[in-house]
């Protein structure tokens, strides 16, 4: 048999992108002709499809009564810049970093916001910043899990019950894939394109009671733009929390979040999506473990992501090349793949060390994941060749 002989099987879906994350199994274009398309999304039946999207969001994720969810404009971006434009200067902040995305919130926070008491803990990729170093008298920015990094808060226990401060997590990729102890954080934020594998453009803000009264009660020093907005006079905008969203939402966008919350019900909930999420990292988990040649950019077990898995080439004369020379060689892994249909868009994002992303959410079935690892492996062997 050729060394390069393809794999007998190839991954019946090869879409294993970070974001947009692949659909639902079964999803059809079809499955959105109930859209209320042509119309204004302030009518009855349209306030009413947005509505439904946060009733069944928080009624999957088991979000506590006394919490308001939102839907808001840009996305994940944008629920994330609406608190930390209308919440932070209240209380000195600490700004929690292991990637791009919390690296770039620490950055709004600091430079664009102008908090100069602003305390920066940052780590490098794979890593986490030390935890035990937080003042639970500040504010608490971080991302629950590092989509670009492979790297997650293995729990919540780290965080005091007795906290003064909010603390304010970006979920994007760890909302209905992991256990969010929702009683150890004050907002949350999430996009309908990573877990569910949602349409693009729209963010989700919840808000504990404790951050509600944050609005409520402080206005902050810089002017908060319109999108961002979250009060009027002194108290919340209802509506927002409602379904009478800030600026005007795509209503098929409104149809295929529907669609994949039905779904998530219909196979069991948050229960089966995070299972079905660990069931793939442990597909993963087990190759990583039988190949000397790769490895988890995470190098903690408890830490690493069962979402976005970051992987590096871990071959000692891969480790001796420079980083230029390991991007191009990561870039030739990641085409190999792509040219023979096996798997699309699984490179490391442009920040992060060179490697492999593969995305093991809930809507990618175990089967694919288990067909794609023989390719990784051919791969690896064609690479290697040329060492």
């Amino acid at each position: 048999m050729s060394e390069f002989l393809n794999p007998a099987k190839k991954p019946n879906n090869p879409q294993f992108s970070s974001g947009p994350c692949t659909k639902r199994p079964g999803w059809q274009l079809d499955n959105l002709s109930d859209a209320f398309l042509g119309r204004s999304h302030r009518a009855a039946n349209g306030k009413a499809k947005l509505n439904e999207v946060i009733t069944r969001s928080k009624e999957i994720l088991a979000l506590p009564d006394d919490w308001v969810l939102g839907i808001l404009p840009g996305s994940d971006t944008g629920a994330v810049e609406a608190a930390l434009w209308s919440l932070l200067g209240a209380r000195t902040v600490d700004m929690l970093s292991w990637e791009s995305f919390g690296q770039g919130w620490a950055i709004d926070a600091s430079r664009h916001l102008g908090l100069n008491d602003a305390r920066l803990f940052p780590a490098d990729y794979g890593h986490l910043p030390d935890l035990s170093a937080v003042d639970f008298n500040h504010d608490i920015v971080l991302t629950w899990n590092g989509t670009t990094s492979g790297v997650k808060v293995p729990h919540g226990e780290w965080i005091a019950d007795d906290r003064e401060g909010l603390v304010i997590v970006d979920a994007t990729s760890a909302v209905f894939a992991m256990d969010i102890p929702w009683h150890k954080i004050d907002v949350a934020t999430w996009s309908w394109q990573k877990a569910l594998g949602g349409e693009a453009a729209h963010g989700m803000l919840a808000l504990s009671p404790r951050a509600v009264e944050r609005l409520e009660n402080y206005i902050p020093e810089w002017p908060i733009p319109k999108i961002f907005r979250l009060t009027k006079k002194g108290k919340l905008i209802q509506g927002i929390f409602e379904g009478s969203t800030i600026n005007t939402p795509s209503m098929l966008a409104v149809e295929d979040a529907l669609d994949a919350l039905k779904w998530a019900e219909d196979i069991g909930g948050l229960p089966a999506l995070i299972k079905r999420s660990e069931d793939n990292f442990t597909i993963i988990d087990e190759f990583v473990k039988n190949n000397e040649w790769i490895d988890f950019l995470a190098q903690v077990p408890e830490t690493r992501s069962t979402t976005s898995v970051c992987l590096i080439l871990a071959d000692n004369r891969i480790k001796r090349k420079s980083k230029d020379e390991q991007s191009l060689i990561a870039k030739k892994f990641v085409k190999l793949l792509a040219d023979e249909g096996v798997a699309y868009d699984i490179g490391a994002y442009r920040d992060a060390p060179p490697g492999l992303r593969i995305w093991m959410g809930s809507t990618v079935e175990t089967q694919d994941i288990i067909d794609l690892m023989p390719w990784l492996s051919w791969a690896w062997e064609k690479i290697a060749k040329e060492l």
